[in-house]
């Protein structure tokens, strides 16, 4: 049987940073304003206590959940129909990207969807920490290229509680932001990850995409039950619309822990698991996760090799920490992030970088 909801009254006392105060004591908090509006100080709010309770890492913090003093009021009208975080207390209506029905039976049958034109290559990413290093150097390996992020499962939902997209698209290194259900909340949203893939690669003008989980990744001490599987279903999206894919391998040398260190048994999950071959770009420099790696490839998958630029990227003050480790700590996470980036921007550009 599933845990309760562990939801408590509280009032605002601070509003940057949120704090609320429960049962006499200040707590730090969280609100999704998109949904529930503004905080202001002295409101009489609703939070969810369970992960600030059980000591969560990424996620120390309760998130409220309603604002009981001035939340009631909205109104709420819109004239969408599609419903994201459906059949909860949070659902709310959206206009999906997805791109109107193309049939061709002559492709896969009566009903099939045709595939369009586009050939974007996407890079589907282990988790949020990729995402600025592989923006950052996908931008040097092309410049002016047109970029976009589309949020998957697997980690934070709400697409407005990443801080990192917020700063890539400030700097110009994102062009868009698609929230692809269960996630919600981006400058667009998509039913499915396929869908939003099809309307990055033909209807919003993308060259490239780099797809995967929001912020504070799910994890268990299981083969299977956590985020990083979503990389799977990521990748068969991509794969199933012939978009040429590449896969950032979740890599380290600085976790304590085996099971990630120097690749991380998620990656090695997901590339046993794919029915299609995919192309996993290494950092030049870095043999200590080759053996691992190629084991996993075996003659399926192909491995291409590219420089990375630490300091580079270091210089630019973008998110440059993992789960509290820096790249001095860690920076073979960083650098198979960068080698992912530069292959995708090389690939966009007509490179070699996908096979």
């Amino acid at each position: 049987m599933s845990g309760r909801l562990k939801l408590r009254r509280g009032v605002v006392v601070a509003e940057d940073p949120l704090t609320v105060e429960v049962d006499g004591e200040r707590r730090p908090a969280w609100a999704d304003t998109g949904l529930l509006g503004e905080m202001r100080e002295g409101d009489k709010v609703v939070v969810n206590t369970a992960a600030l309770d059980l000591g969560l890492g990424s996620g120390g913090f309760d998130v409220v959940h309603v604002n009981l003093t001035r939340g009631l009021s909205a109104s709420g009208e819109s004239a969408d129909h599609v419903i994201k975080l459906n059949y909860t207390s949070l659902q709310h209506p959206v206009a999906p990207v997805e791109l109107p029905v193309r049939l061709s039976p002559a492709i896969g049958g009566k009903g099939a969807p045709e595939p369009r034109g586009a050939a974007m290559p996407t890079l589907v990413i282990p988790l949020h920490g990729h995402l600025a290093p592989a923006a950052w150097a996908a931008a040097q390996a092309r410049p002016g290229l047109r970029l976009g992020y589309v949020q998957t499962g697997g980690g934070a939902l709400p697409g407005s509680f990443s801080r990192d997209v917020a700063e890539l698209r400030e700097r110009g290194l994102l062009r868009g932001h698609v929230t692809a259900a269960p996630a919600y909340g981006g400058e667009h949203e998509a039913i499915s990850t396929p869908g939003a893939l099809d309307a990055a690669a033909n209807a919003l003008g993308w060259d490239a995409a780099i797809a995967g989980p929001g912020p504070g990744i799910i994890g268990s001490d299981t083969t299977l039950g956590h985020g990083g599987m979503e990389a799977l279903n990521t990748a068969h999206a991509s794969l199933s619309l012939g978009l040429p894919t590449l896969l950032s391998p979740r890599l380290s040398s600085g976790d304590p822990r085996v099971r990630h260190n120097p690749v991380s048994h998620h990656t090695l999950t997901v590339l046993s698991m794919l029915l299609a071959p995919v192309t996993i770009p290494i950092p030049q420099g870095h043999p200590d996760p080759l053996p691992k790696l190629k084991g996993a490839a075996g003659s399926h998958h192909k491995l291409h090799e590219a420089a990375v630029d630490l300091p580079g990227y270091e210089a630019t003050k973008l998110p440059s920490s993992t789960m509290g480790r820096t790249i001095e700590q860690d920076p073979l996470f960083f650098a198979a992030a960068l080698a992912s980036g530069w292959v995708l921007g090389e690939s966009s550009a007509g490179g070699a970088g996908v096979g």
